[in-house]
C-alpha cells in the first residue's frame, strides 16, 4: 500500500472535522430561522433521528430536519418517499427538495458516524435490498452525506413516483443494483481527487438538478440501465 493511501484516512478524518465546524458555524444564520418555523408549524418536531446502516455495517442514528409527520414510517410507503408525498409536510416539501434537510448529518460528521463523502447510509429495509455479498463491501468505508450514489440518485422520489410497480419492489429490483455499483466503483477509484470532485458535484447538482455532468466528469461510471 502507498503512503498516500496510509494517509488518506486520517487526512479525510482531519478534512472532515475542520470542515464541519467551518460549516456549522457559517450556517447558523440559517438554522436559526429553520429551528423556528419548524417549531411552529407541522407536528413542531425540529430535529429527526432515524436508525442507519454504518461503517462496518454497524447501526446509527442519522440526524435531519424533520420534513414528514411523526408516524410517517408506518403510513403509506412506510420508509420511502414519493414525490409529493402526503406525509412532508409544507415546509419539509421545502427542505427536502433544496437538501436542505440533510445538513444536520454534519453533526453525524462531527461524531464520527459519516464523512463529508461515502456511501448513502440506508436504513434496514434499503440495506437488506442489497445482496449478502455486496453488503459486506458497501460499508466498509464511512458512509457520506454526499457520494457517487447520492448525485446520480438526487431525484430518487420521482424515479420511484414514476414507476408502475410497488416503490419497495422497484427499489430492490432496479434502483439498489445499480446504486451498489456505483458505491463499489466509488470504493475501487477512492482518493482526494474523488472526494473532491463529488463535493463540487453535489453543490452543481442542487443548483442544476437536471445536470447530467457526473457522467462526463466520470467517464468509467458503470453504465445506467436503462429502467432507469
Amino acid at each position: 500500500m502507498s503512503a498516500r493511501k496510509r494517509l488518506y484516512p486520517f487526512v479525510k478524518r482531519a478534512f472532515d472535522l475542520l470542515a464541519a465546524f467551518a460549516v456549522l458555524i457559517l450556517l447558523l444564520p440559517l438554522w436559526l430561522p429553520i429551528l423556528m418555523i419548524l417549531r411552529i408549524t407541522g407536528e413542531g418536531e425540529v430535529f429527526y433521528l432515524q436508525k442507519r446502516i454504518g461503517l462496518k455495517s454497524q447501526p446509527f442514528s442519522i440526524w435531519k430536519f424533520a420534513t414528514m409527520l411523526k408516524n410517517s414510517p408506518n403510513m403509506g410507503t412506510g420508509t420511502i418517499t414519493l414525490r409529493n408525498d402526503p406525509r412532508v409536510t409544507p415546509f419539509g416539501h421545502f427542505l427536502r427538495k433544496s437538501k436542505i434537510n440533510e445538513l444536520p448529518q454534519i453533526i453525524n460528521v462531527l461524531m464520527g458516524d459519516m464523512s463529508f463523502i461515502g456511501p448513502r447510509p440506508l436504513d434496514e429495509k434499503g440495506y437488506l435490498s442489497y445482496p449478502a455479498d455486496i453488503r459486506k463491501q458497501i460499508y466498509w468505508v464511512k458512509p457520506g452525506i454526499s457520494g457517487i450514489g447520492s448525485i446520480v440518485f438526487r431525484d430518487e422520489e420521482q424515479l420511484i413516483s414514476a414507476s408502475r410497480l410497488p416503490p419497495r419492489e422497484f427499489y430492490t429490483q432496479y434502483i439498489a443494483p445499480y446504486k451498489a455499483a456505483l458505491e463499489l466503483w466509488y470504493q475501487a477509484h477512492q482518493s482526494f481527487f474523488t472526494d473532491f470532485v463529488l463535493l463540487w458535484l453535489t453543490v452543481w447538482v442542487v443548483l442544476f438538478p437536471k445536470s447530467q455532468i457526473i457522467h462526463q466528469v466520470f467517464p468509467t461510471l458503470p453504465e445506467k440501465p436503462s429502467t432507469l
